[in-house]
């Protein structure tokens, strides 16, 4: 009660065991370093209690925290089903410990069954949990583990951005997850580089050893297959044996089969050979120092993937636990370890070699992240479980009529002049399409919309296609997550604050995407076009306005407010033109057909367009196409403004070059062939020297919104199970 007065955040920290506390430690020590924000309670269990594992809830203890409750939970067994009975003891003992305790938030670590026991508790007492490393895959039991406390968990701080990814796709909600980095990344980048290395060193190994002439091994159970892991574990121990080169082994994991591997291992009289040391447990300041400086690491621990690659050292992955996991060039995978001599082959392979340090799993900032991520929670509201489903209203039953059908997406393109839609196939062929001049105001627009893509459907049974959802590309700013036009361009009226799912989704019974037409153009690339196989790509529309999307990573870029890609409110001039915007010297200004129709007419109230062989007549239109052959024909002028309008262009590309740094650049939209040439020119002369090679091409697809809007569709809804 005092602390809520205070308003103080109550934080129970868990921890389970050696490896979690690693992780877990430095968010500790963050917590207590804030002595007027948060309060710390520490509870302790699992393999931390026993003695067989070094009883290292004392190094917690060393570090000065208050451990407010200690539970032995573990059933020690020789099967999977002592495991299943230390979850339920565990459930049997937490009740009381939380109850009494009531923290705000719970934060839980990876995927140990202990942590599932925590969070199943927490989860069902009403208890915010924050899980940390959620979203990452290694192929065994612990994936299912590990997403189950996920699940349950309210919060979420991840390593990686794949990580990110993986829970986005299990519909976690996107505001509760925090890319932070391991924190555990925290105290070892900063602390591997110490004087005392050798110390450390010598007193686990002996005085002979040198630096970079020992192996570090950790190997654990894998418990969906717990006899093949002990298996290998045997082979480990004789290609380690024969390799005869001083090693640092320490004990595996509280797991089904661990008390079997320590069995082999003493068989093997480990603990007596002169080349070995075995050890229940070393502090992680030492084991960093040990990992940083060994010659090679082998086993299968998540050290060897994570933690081993900052420092470069050589790691030799054994068999399935560690499938999955996003891992450095120092990694080398030998996944059916089967023989002693793959696993003494690995060894020559590896020993003794540097790689280059990796920093996948964080940048040494994950405390301070996660502390903010902390101040961010409103414990003032009633807590609940949130997910981010994706758009699937109906869940249709598989029949020989759909496997029969070609899955088709209904296509939508909101333009400034025209309203089309188009039945677009997997392969990207439009089977068939409409096209209607686009209503001025939106009750019109979103009926003519509506009745268009219901004679769509009707065509489509005719044309056994099955429509699986409708994908729309309009101008404007979107919220792609609510399907909103958020703000819409000049060119279309009365189209700002538009829920566009809702209304086609509750008409039409389908589930609906939507996007602007600059991401459509570069989604349409990426399936269909230059940019299929191409992780970084940045594509850009030059027709009536200038727009465009970058994919990277292969994901679409959007930009916390979905403002990213605006690539036509570049500034390349502080005193330039006035743009559509409101603001001067865009890119857009210069170079869309609005801004040549603009400098044409220009000339030709001057008097100054008109030049032999220009056939015109006198009541026609003054357009973009006329200052183009007005230039072809000898026109300086005309040729000066487009030398300004392909200048402005490239300058603005070569700015995208220097600060995204794609692989590629495809020029889209009516002037793209024109534009072309003096782009490439430009970027050879004045960008800097190490993307001057960057390719730049034209687009080669017809209808790029179009495709780009069936994408969406045919790359997400063809993954649901019919």
């Amino acid at each position: 009660k005092w602390l809520k007065e205070n308003n103080h955040t109550w934080v129970c920290v868990a921890t389970c065991n050696r490896a979690d506390y690693s992780k877990l430690a430095p968010i500790m020590f963050g917590i207590k370093a804030h002595p007027d924000e948060f309060e710390l309670e520490v509870v302790v269990l699992g393999s931390h209690l026993i003695d067989d594992y070094g009883n290292t809830f004392r190094m917690i203890e060393q570090d000065d925290f208050d451990i407010g409750s200690k539970l032995h939970t573990i059933v020690r067994g020789e099967d999977e089903a002592a495991m299943v009975e230390s979850v339920g003891l565990a459930l049997v003992k937490l009740p009381d410990v939380l109850q009494r305790l009531r923290p705000d938030i719970l934060v839980v670590h990876g995927d140990r069954f202990d942590a599932l026991a925590l969070a199943t508790a927490a989860a069902l007492m009403n208890i915010r949990i924050l899980h940390l490393e959620g979203g990452e895959v290694s192929g065994t039991i612990d994936d299912s583990i590990r997403h189950a406390i996920s699940k349950l968990a309210h919060y979420h701080a991840c390593c990686t951005r794949r990580a990110e990814q993986h829970l986005i796709a299990m519909c976690e909600d996107h505001s509760r997850i925090l890319l932070a980095g391991c924190p555990s990344y925290d105290k070892l980048l900063s602390s591997h580089h110490r004087e005392d290395y050798m110390d450390i060193i010598k007193s686990w190994l002996g005085d002979k050893v040198q630096e970079g002439d020992y192996i570090v091994a950790l190997q654990h159970p894998v418990t969906t297959d717990i006899q093949h892991s002990i298996k290998i574990y045997g082979l480990m121990l004789d290609a380690l044996l024969s390799f005869n080169k001083r090693t640092l082994i320490l004990f595996p994991n509280i797991d089904a089969g661990s008390k079997e591997m320590v069995r082999v291992m003493r068989k093997k009289g480990i603990e007596q050979h002169p080349n070995f040391r075995a050890v229940k447990h070393i502090p992680f300041e030492q084991f960093i120092q040990l990992v940083s400086h060994a010659g090679c690491m082998i086993g299968n621990s998540s050290c060897g993937v994570r933690e081993a690659g900052a420092f470069g050292t050589p790691v030799i992955n054994l068999g399935s636990r560690q499938t999955g996991r996003e891992t450095g060039e120092n990694v080398l995978h030998v996944r059916d370890a089967d023989t002693h001599n793959k696993i003494y082959h690995a060894l020559e392979l590896q020993f003794g070699k540097r790689y280059p340090c990796s920093k996948i799993y964080g940048d040494g900032n994950a405390v301070p992240r996660i502390l903010k991520f902390l101040r961010t929670i409103n414990l003032d509201v009633p807590l609940q479980k949130t997910f981010c489903f994706p758009p699937v209203k109906d869940c249709i039953s598989q029949d020989i009529d759909h496997i029969l059908e070609t899955q088709s997406a209904l296509a939508v393109d909101l333009g400034g002049t025209n309203l089309r839609v188009a039945i677009v196939c997997m392969r990207g062929n439009i089977v068939k399409k409409y096209t209607q001049p686009n209503p001025k105001t939106f009750e019109e627009r979103m009926n003519l919309l509506l009745k268009m893509c219901t004679d769509a459907l009707r065509d489509a049974v005719c044309l056994n296609c099955r429509v699986l959802g409708v994908g729309v590309s309009t101008g404007g700013r979107v919220n792609p997550q609510e399907g909103v036009v958020l703000h819409s361009t000049n060119l279309i009226q009365e189209w700002s604050s538009v829920d566009l799912r809702t209304p086609i989704s509750d008409a039409l019974h389908l589930p609906v995407w939507v996007d602007n037409d600059g991401n459509c153009a570069a989604l349409a690339e990426r399936k269909f076009g230059h940019g299929k196989g191409v992780e970084n790509f940045v594509t850009v529309i030059t027709g009536t306005g200038i727009g465009g999307g970058i994919i990277h990573h292969n994901e679409l870029v959007h930009g916390s407010t979905f403002c990213a890609a605006e690539l036509g409110h570049i500034m390349v001039s502080l005193e330039g033109p006035e743009c559509s915007c409101g603001s001067h010297g865009c890119i857009e200004a210069y170079a869309s057909g609005m801004a040549l129709q603009r400098e044409a007419k220009r000339l030709h109230d001057a008097d100054l367009l008109k030049v032999e062989g220009m056939d015109m007549k006198v009541s026609e239109p003054i357009t973009a196409a006329h200052l183009i052959n007005a230039a072809k024909l000898g026109n300086s002028k005309a040729d000066a403004v487009l030398n300004k309008a392909a200048t402005a262009l490239g300058v603005g590309i070569i700015n995208i070059l220097h600060i995204v740094n794609p692989s590629l650049v495809i020029l889209s939209g009516v002037l793209a062939s024109y534009y072309l040439a003096p782009v490439q020119h430009i970027i050879s002369e004045r960008a800097l020297f190490s993307v001057r090679g960057i390719k730049v091409v034209t687009s080669d697809l017809e209808e790029p919104a179009l495709l780009g809007a069936a994408s969406m569709v045919l790359d997400y809804a063809t993954r649901r199970i019919y």
